[in-house]
């Protein structure tokens, strides 16, 4: 009897490495996956699993609802039954309400995500990893990346949400790990070399704070 052995065929995808908009929220998208998917990574041992949190949506809530409110005063605005200039009052307090939230979304966008793209919320179910790192059963992540303009080095950062000055791990790669010349990606090699970023932060293997050097 001959065996048929099948192998799976892994789609690889395309991206335009000249688009660094598009570069960024597809490494973004992948990084994000890989804190919140629990599968096995393919290609490597039975350890490089997906790590599984959940991710807290409370901030992406707010301001939701902040931009519903916002657009349910603008269709108020634009249609208002009252005829002009009857309604120079409503159109008003309309436009007031909408800039002023449109303000406060701004605001949130700039001081609280700065460079956040996940926010987790804390750990449970799992002693033996608290153990070893006992804040993890009390904050969540914030997972933070950094790709600046003209620049081929992408920037992980892990710490904990909520926890003043938070301990935390960073590692930087140059995206041509990830993407050949033509601008296949490798998807899994990512998502390994994140989760392997996370292994150490839930070893409590921190980074040093870097100081900045005093000059007289």
């Amino acid at each position: 009897e001959k065996v048929v052995e099948e192998e799976e065929e892994v789609v690889l995808l395309q991206v335009d490495t000249g688009d660094i908009i598009k570069l960024k929220q597809i490494l973004d998208e992948t990084v994000a996956n890989t804190f919140l998917e629990e599968n096995t990574l393919e290609g490597h041992d039975s350890r490089a699993k997906n790590i599984g949190l959940h991710e807290d949506h409370r901030l992406s809530n707010i301001k939701l609802i902040l931009m519903a409110v916002a657009c349910a005063f603008a269709m108020v605005a634009q249609f208002s039954p009252l005829p002009f200039p009857n309604c120079r009052p409503i159109l008003g307090v309309c436009c007031a309400v909408y800039f002023s939230l449109s303000g406060v979304l701004q605001l949130i966008t700039t001081f609280l995500d700065k460079d956040c793209i996940l926010i987790t919320k804390a750990l449970e179910g799992k002693p033996a990893v608290v153990k070893n790192n006992p804040n993890l059963a009390k904050y969540g992540l914030r997972v933070r990346t950094i790709f600046p303009r003209f620049s081929e080095f992408y920037t992980v950062r892990i710490e904990f949400e909520g926890l003043e000055n938070s301990p935390f791990v960073k590692d930087t790669w140059s995206v041509g790990e990830f993407f050949d010349k033509e601008g296949m990606f490798d998807e899994y090699g990512l998502q390994y070399a994140v989760e392997k970023l996370y292994r150490k932060f839930e070893s409590a293997k921190f980074e040093k704070e870097e100081k900045k050097e005093k000059t007289n």
